[in-house]
Parts: structure tokens; C-alpha cells; sequence
């Protein structure tokens, strides 16, 4: 097989679209603590460091999917539902997997060391191994904790926090609305993941997997998933407070968000099992994109 090959079985594998989830919260993260000149949003400059952090949060993520897939190859490989998976099928070798993992953490921190080549900011150089190790982490935590969706909802909280680093540090202190927009992706992830584990609820129980579903049930893990959403939007709730330059456009996205949420929730109570897909990918896509554009329009024109 020839290389191209592999790498277009393992971006299929991983599903590169799924970038969506955290893409528009690191470029409001970035939006958030924009370089000014002369008191406007220096255009030019903010350009180029979002095509750098574009391009590092998605060889961050090849490298944190990649990660899971070869980590849990041989889980996948036992479950009906992951059994096709590119390397539990052995479509892809784990050897090819750990070629891919070298070659995504080297191009992640490329992109980190140009933050400092090109803008003098070393941070992303500093931080971008230790950022590797975390959102790789959550595939471990499966094996021995039901928090496990609340590793993965901070390991993709860290997309706002670390976009808001790269592009300008110094205020990163002073910008409250990134932390509570870090603690809504961490509470919305952690209960959209929460839902995704449902549909492997029995075979968890059968192998002595570690989710909510799992440990709650049904029933129980649907209301931590609903706390979690209510939770998030007490976070979107103080972003808008905290932050001047968030007003009506936010606050509308803020409203559509949680009737997003709601009719997520009502789906799986109508359809259970089989409004999963509708629930998980579609509406959460919808969600992310409503609030990065909500909240960088406002910014743009603050």
C-alpha cells in the first residue's frame, strides 16, 4: 500500500471534518485577545497567526485521534460497533500508526516553533509537548475512571486557552470571557461525549471499561449529560458578562445554543439509541459554529 494511501485510510479513520468541534473556539480564543494597532485589530498580523493556529489544532488532533486509535486498537477490535476501525481491522498496522504520530507531533510543533520565528512568542514551543501528553491522555482514562468524558472535554478546552497563548500571552490573564468559554467547551464536550458512550453502554459493562453510561446507566447518564449542558451555558452566560465586546449578536447565539441543546436532549428521548448520530454530530457541529461566528463577529466590528 502505497503511503498516500495509508494517510488518506487514516484521515478517514479519525473523520479530519470532526475539527469542527473545537476549530472555532481556538479562533475565538485568538479573536479574544486579537493584536491591535493603533488601536484597530491589526488584520495582516491576526491573518497569519490564524493560519498557524489552524494548521497546529489540526496536527493536534490527527496526533490525539491517531493516539486513541492505536492505543485502543485492540478494544475496537472486541466491539461490534469499532471493529472496522483502520488499525482494530488491520487495515493499517500499528507500525503505520506510530509513522503518523511522529509525523503529526513533529509538524504540531513546527507550527508552534514558528510563533516564535515569525511573532517572537516561544510559549507554543514551550508548551506544545506537554499539550501533546494532555489531549493524548484522555485515551487512557477509559481503563480506569467514569470521568472519562470530562478528560476529553478539558483536553479540547485547551484549544481556546492555548490559541489565546500563541497569539498574545500577555493577556491572557487579563481575558476572563476565554476561561469561561474554556469551561463551556470542557462541560458541553464532556456531555456530548457522555451521549456518544451510550452506544456502548453493554459492551463497556461486558469488558470493565470505565464511562458514565456505564457506571449510571441509561437514565442516569443522560441527566450528568444534561447537568453538564446546563452547566455550559452558565459558562456562555458569564463569558457574556465578563467581556464588554460580547453583546447582542452573543447573546442570541448563547439563546439558539440551548435550544440546540434542549432539542438534542428531546431527540435521544424520542429515538434513544437511534437519535445518537443526529444529536452527537450534527447539532454539537451547528453549536460550535454558531458561537465561534457569534462571538468573532463581535469582536470584529467591537
Amino acid at each position: 500500500m502505497s503511503p498516500v494511501r495509508k494517510v488518506l485510510i487514516a484521515m478517514g479513520d479519525i473523520k479530519l471534518a470532526h475539527s469542527v468541534f473545537a476549530m472555532p473556539f481556538a479562533i475565538l480564543g485568538a479573536f479574544l485577545v486579537e493584536p491591535r494597532s493603533d488601536g484597530q485589530i491589526a488584520w495582516g498580523t491576526l491573518a497569519k497567526m490564524l493560519v498557524l493556529v489552524v494548521l497546529c489544532m489540526v496536527f493536534a488532533r490527527n496526533w490525539a485521534m491517531l493516539f486513541n486509535r492505536v492505543a485502543d486498537a485492540k478494544i475496537d477490535a472486541a466491539n461490534p460497533r469499532t471493529a472496522r476501525r483502520a488499525f482494530a481491522s488491520g487495515a493499517l498496522r500499528l507500525r503505520d500508526g506510530y509513522v503518523l504520530l511522529g509525523l503529526n507531533a513533529i509538524a504540531f510543533m513546527i507550527g508552534c516553533a514558528l510563533f516564535g520565528v515569525l511573532f517572537g512568542n516561544w510559549w507554543p514551543s514551550i508548551l506544545g509537548v506537554p499539550v501533546l501528553v494532555w489531549i493524548a491522555f484522555y485515551s487512557l482514562t477509559k481503563r480506569f475512571t467514569w470521568l472519562c468524558h470530562v478528560f476529553l472535554g478539558g483536553a479540547l478546552a485547551a484549544s481556546p486557552l492555548a490559541a489565546t497563548i500563541a497569539v498574545n500571552p500577555e493577556l491572557l490573564a487579563e481575558t476572563a470571557s476565554v476561561f469561561w468559554i474554556a469551561g463551556m467547551v470542557l462541560c458541553w464536550v464532556a456531555g456530548f461525549d457522555v451521549i456518544y458512550a451510550l452506544q456502548d453502554l453493554d459492551y463497556d459493562r461486558s469488558v470493565g471499561l470505565s464511562s458514565m453510561p456505564a457506571k449510571f446507566g441509561w437514565r442516569g447518564a443522560l441527566w450528568v449529560s444534561r447537568g453538564l449542558h446546563a452547566l455550559a451555558i452558565v459558562c456562555l452566560v458569564m463569558a457574556l458578562r465578563v467581556d464588554d465586546r460580547l453583546g447582542v449578536l452573543f447573546t442570541v447565539a448563547i439563546g439558539l445554543v440551548a435550544l440546540l441543546l434542549i432539542w438534542e436532549h428531546a431527540l435521544l428521548v424520542q429515538r434513544g439509541k437511534a437519535g445518537i448520530p443526529m444529536a452527537f454530530f450534527t447539532l454539537n457541529g451547528v453549536v460550535s459554529i454558531v458561537l465561534g461566528l457569534a462571538g468573532c463577529l463581535e469582536i470584529a466590528i467591537s
